[in-house]
C-alpha cells in the first residue's frame, strides 16, 4: 500500500447515519447523511476498495461500485445509500456490469449534492480482481 492510501471496506462506509431531509429545489425528502469521524477523517484521501463494478451509462461516463451484485444492489433497494460509490475515472474503463474489481480513488463525501452518490471516488484507476 502506497504512502497515504487507505484499504477501506463496505463495513467503513457504513460509519453513516442517516435522517430526511427537505431539499426545496426537487419538492421532496431525500436522505441525508451524518458521516461518523472515522468516515470523515478518510475525506480527501485516497481509499481503495472492492466491490461489484456496475457499469449504469458508459455514454455519459456513470459508474458505481456496489457491495452486491446488480440483481441486489442498492438501485433494486437492498442496502442504502452506504453500499454504492460513484465512480469517476479520467478514461474509460473496460469492466463488465458485475466484475469484481479493486478500485482507488480520492474519497469524496457528499451531503448536499441529491444528483450525485454520498460517496464518490475521483482520479479512479481499477484492477478486476480474479
Amino acid at each position: 500500500m502506497a504512502s497515504g492510501q487507505h484499504n477501506i471496506t463496505w463495513d467503513t462506509l457504513a460509519q453513516v447515519n442517516f435522517s430526511e431531509k427537505f431539499f426545496p429545489a426537487y419538492g421532496e425528502k431525500f436522505l441525508y447523511p451524518e458521516f461518523l469521524a472515522p468516515i470523515k477523517s478518510l475525506e480527501g484521501k485516497q481509499v481503495t476498495i472492492t466491490g461489484y463494478f456496475l457499469n449504469i451509462n458508459p455514454d455519459e461516463n456513470q459508474y458505481i461500485l456496489s457491495k452486491g451484485p446488480m440483481s441486489s444492489c442498492f438501485f433494486c433497494g437492498v442496502g442504502g445509500p452506504e453500499t454504492a460509490v460513484e465512480l469517476q475515472f479520467s478514461e474509460k474503463p473496460n469492466f463488465k456490469t458485475d466484475d469484481i474489481v479493486q478500485v482507488t480513488g480520492r474519497l469524496k463525501l457528499n451531503a448536499d449534492d441529491v444528483e450525485h452518490f454520498n460517496y464518490i471516488l475521483t482520479q479512479c484507476k481499477a484492477q478486476r480482481v480474479n
